[in-house]
């Protein structure tokens, strides 16, 4: 079934948050959201690809949104 839109927010904004507290990147509310939410789908997409799929739960969608943040804040670094 999912998150849903809400928990979807409230998820990827805790992994934005959380991201930028590990990568020590200055970033607002707003990206910390973007950042969660997009490298959570795109971790997703990633590992799905190589057969592994997290539970559609807070904690398996936060760590993988947290992962996916970092990877997304680290690849930006490396092209600027």
């Amino acid at each position: 079934m999912g998150l849903g839109i809400l928990a979807s927010i409230i998820v990827g904004g805790l992994a934005g948050w959380i991201a930028s507290m590990i990568m020590k990147a200055d970033t607002g509310i707003l990206t910390n959201i973007i950042l969660g939410i997009i490298g959570a789908v795109v971790l997703n997409l990633i590992l799905s690809l190589v057969g592994i799929y997290a539970a559609n739960t807070w904690i398996p969608q936060l760590i993988v949104g947290i992962i996916g943040a970092i990877l997304l804040i680290w690849g930006y670094r490396k092209l600027r």
